[in-house]
């Protein structure tokens, strides 16, 4: 069954970012190869990452300018004027509210496909440290075997076959063998340097990816929570509530802008990493691997031949020689010297176990398993990888200007709330119509006025009161003993009296209380003196 091979193409938006102009610090155009290790390469990518400091200082600008028009431009309009623009306003607020819940949505998206890039990529990474680490082990195992275990029994056996010539003959070709063996694992690559780059890396990436994933997941939140506080003080009319969501604003307006630049900075130089991987890939493993061995698994083409094959075949070739001659010996020698049987058969074993690390070490050794891990890193930071920055700086670009947006309107319903708590204040307190009015905890004029059922309650019952009759010479016109003020103002004692003489349509009361009502007398005016005149 033939397999399939691997095999990496660019995605078309890496491209897209690798084209984006490369400036030095003095705006000299830098060449847009994936070179990290140069300055002028590192000073191209601040200058991408400066974008979101320009963004930011000219939000800033802007917002400025709005204050000062707002401060310096404010005019007194009536209500039919002013409801349509604070309408307007809160609307203006609760639209990019909106805006910024959609932005947080592809946030968690690019967020996510980020983490799952790199995620990929530590992945590969441990898999193709699992597989150098094993090589190592099988090639320092092998030698170690050969060199102290073989050489150890073809000592012993070299004193005991030291009277039979033919013998002696036979393990001297052994030896030779085994040195063969010796000099062809020794001859492979160490991949120990390997191994130990390629897990620095790999812990090294899953600690950056962690904090890198819980920054924007507290700047997304913190986005949420700021919609949430909003929408809260606009109803509730709180003012605190309001500065505190422009303080937060604020700040999320800053990361914003911040992780907009690292965003396009990373994207970029990551993208120039995946247009074109193996050559930089080559020339970083100059020191560790050849350019065959390199290219070898990096492409893993058919037309490639395997480096290590030679070498691999006179391992295999030595060994079996190897077992052909312990069989012989076993055969012929043992009868005649009983004691050389031990040493020939931990040879034996030897051998075999040695044989099955040289299977294990051609497995490892080609270029298929290497190369899937390479290609599957590569797919994790190029395509989910770039696509979650794209997406986050997407989120990043949405995020800021709405809350600039949101930042103006936001002090804008601030400043009509204090406008209109003016406007309040202004009203006056002797306005029946005030509803200010019932708050007035304290009038002296009003302290003095009795109870109209205090005065009945000391006279007794109605029903005692024998009132005079009424007659057109003797009539008196009822005293107002409230004025309006004081019946507006809320006073509780106040409610059951029989409001008369105001001008008013007067509430259904009782004949009772009208009788009473009329039957004061003069002496009885007299007694509670001007407290009931207006």
């Amino acid at each position: 069954m033939a397999t399939v091979r691997l095999e990496y193409v660019a995605p078309w938006w890496t491209y897209w970012l690798h084209n984006f102009p490369h400036f030095s610090f003095i705006f000299q155009s830098v060449d847009n190869t994936f070179k990290p290790e140069e300055a002028s390469y590192q000073e191209s990518l601040i200058i991408l990452a400066c974008i979101g400091a320009v963004g930011l200082g000219l939000s800033l600008l802007v917002l400025a300018a709005y204050l000062v028009c707002v401060c310096c431009c404010r005019k007194d309009m009536d209500e039919d004027t002013k409801r349509p623009s604070s309408r307007c306003v809160t609307w203006a607020a609760v639209v990019t509210g909106l805006i910024i819940c959609s932005a947080v949505g592809v946030g968690f998206y690019g967020n996510s496909e980020t983490n799952d890039g790199v995620y990929q990529l530590t992945y590969s990474l441990s898999s193709a440290n699992h597989t150098l680490g094993g090589i190592n082990n099988l090639v320092s195992g092998s030698v170690g075997n050969v060199e102290t275990g073989l050489k150890l029994h073809l000592e012993r056996l070299d004193e005991i076959f030291s009277t039979k010539p033919e013998y002696l003959k036979a393990l001297t070709f052994m030896q030779l063998m085994v040195n063969n063996v010796i000099r062809e694992l020794t001859a492979l690559p160490d991949m120990s340097k390997a191994d130990v780059d390629l897990s620095a890396i790999a812990d090294h990436t899953a600690f950056v990816e962690y904090y890198r994933w819980l920054t924007y997941l507290l700047l997304l939140i913190l986005d949420l929570v700021i919609c949430l506080a909003l929408c809260l003080g606009m109803a509730k009319q709180s003012r605190w509530l309001l500065i505190t969501v422009m303080a937060f604003v604020t700040l999320s307006l800053i990361l914003s802008w911040a992780s907009l630049g690292a965003g396009t900075a990373t994207a970029v130089g990551t993208s120039d990493f995946c247009v074109s991987p193996d050559k930089f890939i080559v020339n970083q493993t100059t020191d560790i691997l050849s350019a065959d061995v390199a290219h070898y698994y990096l492409f893993c083409s058919p037309n490639l031949p395997n480096p290590f094959q030679q070498s691999l075949t006179i391992c295999q070739r030595s060994l079996t020689t190897m077992q052909i001659q312990i069989q012989g010996l076993l055969q012929f020698s043992v009868p005649i010297f009983p004691t050389a049987e031990r040493d020939l058969l931990g040879i034996q074993r030897l051998l075999n176990s040695t044989e099955f690390s040289v299977h294990q070490l051609t497995a490892l050794l080609d270029c298929r398993g290497l190369h899937k891990d390479y290609v599957d890193a590569l797919m994790g930071v190029c395509y989910d990888g770039v696509e979650g920055l794209l997406y986050l700086s997407l989120f990043s670009l949405l995020a800021a200007c709405a809350l600039s947006v949101m930042l103006c309107a936001t002090f804008r319903v601030w400043t009509r709330m204090g406008s209109r708590d003016k406007e309040y204040d202004d009203i006056d307190e002797e306005d029946p119509f005030n509803p200010q009015a019932r708050r007035i905890s304290y009038n002296p004029r009003r302290s003095n006025v009795h109870s109209f059922c205090s005065y009945t309650s000391s006279l007794g019952s109605q029903s005692n009161l024998n009132p005079p009759p009424q007659s057109a010479s003797n009539a008196v016109p009822a005293p107002e003993y409230m004025n309006q003020s004081m019946l507006f103002g809320g006073s509780p004692r106040y409610d059951s009296v029989p409001l008369i003489g105001r001008g008013s349509p007067p509430p259904s009361y009782s004949p009772s209380m009208r009788t009473t009502y009329l039957s004061m007398t003069d002496a009885q005016i007299r007694h509670f003196g001007t407290d009931f005149q207006v």
